[in-house]
């Protein structure tokens, strides 16, 4: 990502219901695309460690759905 514009994921498809990220200066920017006031700052390093765990399925119980 090099410029500042939102970009969601491609998985989101058409739905409103996603999470967009941005670079912003020296920050990665993250928000909900339908509450796009509430922005979460965090450095590159610690998005790529984040990301890092998504891939390797640490955060994948908190997906987990009930019926």
């Amino acid at each position: 990502m090099r410029n500042s514009t939102w970009q969601k994921s491609s998985y989101s498809g058409s739905n409103a219901d996603c999470v967009e990220v941005r670079v912003s200066g020296a920050a990665i920017e993250l928000r909900e695309s339908d509450e796009g006031d509430v922005i979460v700052r965090t450095t590159t390093p610690r998005f790529a460690a984040f990301l890092q765990g998504a891939k390797a399925g640490d955060f994948d119980h908190l997906a987990a759905t009930t019926a």
